[in-house]
């Protein structure tokens, strides 16, 4: 036998696809487990309507979903019909253009389609606006992919066991060691959690949490339709989606097959769902209820004419997994090692998700997809309670077909995490949205006053969505005099202990072991040399550290490649709070307030020190992510508002203002600061980002080895695109990120990070380009809804590219 002991919990679509991926990687000592008989094991796969539409405004899902596509048409599991989601609305209509422009950028051929056009892929179809029609989209054979998948791991040496119900996992010493079934133990090495609905039942026999609701989705089955009459193939016409009225549609010969999201989320406990034994029809399904269908029906004798002269013969409850953020739910436990999860996966991304995890698990990291969105670990402690889950997940299933604008806040449980200067920030008029939790403001009411004289373009009515006029007066003013913003929401680590140096140069690209008081900025790499994370270092201590990170991925990263080292790793946001205090008059307000010590000799760019501001004990790091002299300056949290107030009175002199989300944005991208997770992912390295010089070790460099170090030092000699910036004139210069690139005719990229420079004049987008497109003066266009845009490669920073402003 070949590999680590695996167990794979769940012979559904999720697990027969890991199991066959990891067979063809050699590894056979590898046991599926299921409750249920096989291939059609009783859960979400076996009910499943089948319906593949690739399209989404997440690239790693679009292209986990063009992999399973691949994968079972090549198995003979996928019927290639198509797929067309059409519009009755003008809202829905522009929707299509994004989507189009979603799929298009990540390579998924796609066609936007007029009424007749659509009609002529669909013949059944009454009057719509329009349509997206992606051609290689279909149905899915979840029940025949199983079978098959199974069977091609069978022939590699792995076995599959049915009828064995998990009934509990063995821990020793903090790592799986077995796995208890009704059939007896199966040692193992490593656990994969693929039980679907069942997952967080599973997890929690590993001590585990997982954010995960099974939720009841309708299906329901006509009787003949007339327009279907003789029809020898199960599916001919395209799958069809109508999602101004939450339905979808696929033929069944000559019956259609409905399913409907407008109806009241009904969620049930994993607990509560019945065994294989005890259900009517099989565990995923519930009956049946009527009153909840009647408004699909009547929309579906709309939109489909032929169906008027047929009957609803028979329906489902079916039970589908929902997640507060609609990502998966992939990775290994932080507490239980060799614990593993491939949960809410649908059928459209579980052939990706099997090479994913696959890759995991035999090579350390995925090379295939970047799987940050998907991480289980991403998530903060207070995303885990489960009236937070219940309510997120109840709003996705809700929400699943409406527009959704790139900035929507959710709309209840908030404000759940609130800075210390929230009440200030209300007396100030904040308009709030939410990260992570967080109540941030994206502008303030009270700079109105600031338009006064200032000409401040509008963007077009998708941009100007949670976007105030304000924004661009508080960029110009945050250049002008001096503006506070409240940075607390970003996720900030302590390390400490005598192995604390040692740790940090290991992990990170940056060269940390520097005097006390330096600040580093460095680069978190995977063993591929792909980015995890950038961070910022400062050493405040000989064995101290504070480093400003991303988010939890972060902390859980720290923590797993900690081992016995001697070091202790702490998330200190909740006690702590940041203001950054930014802009051409900041040393004016906080020298009288600090000393000496922070004029302009005293106290140098990239550096840091604790002091007083006023009678509040800060750590004072002079940085800045807006390109403007100042500092970020930390207190614990019980001194927040006593900071802010300080620094308000000794800035109202001068003008001083409260800056937002909004003009944030704008300012760091004149200045050309990245923004992990938005421009750069686990998929690029450093060098094509622009952040080579945060990679430290070469020759003469005292720095040793690092995550990730060897593979860079291939991935150096081949960059072949490149994060580029690109600039737009003209009226309504602002487009909102994940729109294609085009070259001519052909998409040659993607936008990431997009906003208008006020300071400038002009629009910015960041975009991955081929290296031979990136050179200033390169003209390109941008897709954005029905419009091509034109854009212009740019040097880059836009702004202050001398750095006289930051270092002054």
């Amino acid at each position: 036998m070949a590999g680590p002991r695996v167990v794979i919990i769940g012979a559904g679509v999720v697990g027969a696809a890991l199991a066959e991926e990891l067979s063809a990687r050699g590894w056979n000592a590898i046991t599926v487990v299921d409750q249920g008989p096989v291939p059609a094991t009783g859960g979400s796969s076996s009910h499943a309507p089948g319906l593949v539409f690739q399209t989404n405004a997440s690239k790693t899902m679009t292209e986990m979903a063009r992999y399973t596509v691949e994968k079972l048409s090549a198995l003979g599991c996928f019927l290639q019909v198509g797929g067309l989601e059409v519009a009755t609305t003008p809202e829905r209509l522009t929707e299509l253009r994004r989507r189009h422009g979603w799929a298009t950028a990540w390579g998924v051929e796609a066609h936007l389609l007029g009424p007749e056009e659509c009609a002529a892929r669909h013949s059944l179809l009454g009057p719509v606006l329009g349509g997206l029609f992606v051609p290689t989209d279909g149905l899915a054979k979840a029940v025949r992919a199983v079978d098959v998948q199974l069977r091609r791991a069978r022939d590699r040496g792995v076995r599959v066991l049915e009828r064995h119900e998990v009934l509990g996992i063995l821990v020793v010493d903090d790592r799986v060691a077995s796995v208890l079934t009704s059939g007896g133990e199966i040692p193992a090495d490593i656990v994969v959690c693929c039980a679907g609905i069942w997952g967080p039942r599973i997890a929690r026999m590993a001590g585990m949490t997982l954010p995960l609701t099974p939720l009841a989705h309708q299906l329901a089955w006509t009787g003949p339709v007339p327009g279907l009459a003789g029809q020898a193939d199960e599916a001919v016409r395209p799958i069809l989606r109508h999602q101004d009225a939450d339905l979808y549609f696929r033929e069944r010969f000559d019956r259609l097959g409905i399913g409907y999201y407008g109806h009241r989320p009904m969620p049930i406990s994993a607990d509560e769902i019945l065994s294989v034994d005890a259900a009517e029809v099989m565990p995923s399904v519930l009956r049946f209820t009527e009153d909840d269908f009647a408004p699909a029906w009547a929309e579906t004798r709309s939109l489909l004419p032929s169906t008027r002269e047929t009957k609803i013969e028979e329906g489902i409850n079916g039970l589908f997994s929902f997640t507060t953020d609609n990502m998966p739910l992939l990775g290994e436990s932080a507490e239980v090692k060799g614990f593993w999860v491939a949960e809410a996966v649908w059928v459209t991304h579980s052939a990706g998700v099997g090479r994913a995890m696959a890759e995991w698990l035999a090579d350390g990291h995925c090379s295939s997809f970047d799987l940050h969105e998907c991480d289980v670990n991403r998530f903060e402690p207070h995303q885990l309670a489960p009236g937070y889950v219940l309510a997120r997940d109840c709003q996705n299933y809700a929400e699943v077909y409406d527009v959704i604008h790139p900035l929507e806040p959710p709309a209840d449980l908030r404000p759940l995490r609130t800075s210390p200067f929230y009440a200030r920030e209300r007396e100030l008029g904040a308009y709030f949205l939410e990260a992570g939790g967080w109540e941030r403001p994206q502008w303030y009411d009270a700079n109105a006053r600031l338009l006064e004289g200032r000409d401040i373009p509008h963007p077009g009515d998708w941009a100007a969505r949670h976007w105030s006029p304000i924004v661009g007066a508080e960029a110009q003013a945050s250049r002008e005099s001096v503006a506070m913003y409240d940075m607390t929401a970003l996720k900030r680590i302590e390390v400490s202990g005598p192995g604390a140096t040692a740790f940090l140069q290991r992990l990170s690209t940056g060269d940390v072991d520097k005097p006390v008081g330096s600040v580093t900025y460095c680069l978190l790499l995977g063993e591929d040399g792909g980015i995890r994370s950038d961070i910022t270092v400062a050493r405040l201590g000989r064995d101290l550290y504070q480093v400003g990170a991303n988010g939890n991925l972060d902390l859980d990263w720290f923590h797993r490649h900690a081992g016995d080292e001697p070091v202790v790793i702490r998330d200190i946001t909740a006690g702590t709070c940041c203001v950054g205090v930014w802009g051409p008059r900041a040393r004016e307000v906080l020298e009288p307030l600090a000393g000496p010590g922070f004029g302009a000799n005293g106290f140098r760019y990239f550096r840091g020190k604790k002091a007083h501001v006023g009678t509040v004990p800060v750590t004072a790091l002079r940085l800045s992510y807006i390109g403007e002299l100042g500092w970020e300056l930390y207190t614990t949290a019980d001194l927040g508002a006593k900071l802010w107030d300080t620094v308000w009175a000794a800035g109202e002199p001068y003008g001083i203002i409260a800056g937002g989300r909004g003009a944030f944005n704008s300012l760091r991208l004149e200045k050309g600061y990245r923004s992990f997770g938005t421009d750069m992912t686990y998929e690029h390295d450093p060098y094509e980002a622009g952040l080579g010089f945060a990679v430290k070790g070469g020759a003469s460099s005292t720095k040793g080895d690092f995550i990730g170090r060897e593979a860079l030092l291939e991935r150096r000699q081949a960059v072949r695109r490149r994060l580029t910036c690109l600039t737009i004139d003209g009226p309504e210069a602002v487009v909102m990120g994940k729109e294609p690139v085009y070259d001519g005719e052909h998409c040659a990229g993607y936008v990431t990070s997009a906003a208008y420079g006020y300071t400038v004049g002009r629009g910015i987008a960041y975009a991955w380009l081929p290296v031979e497109l990136s050179a200033p003066g390169q003209v390109l266009h941008i897709g954005y809804f029905d419009r091509r845009i034109r854009a212009v490669v740019a040097e880059e920073p836009l702004f202050d590219p001398a750095m006289e402003r930051l270092r002054g």
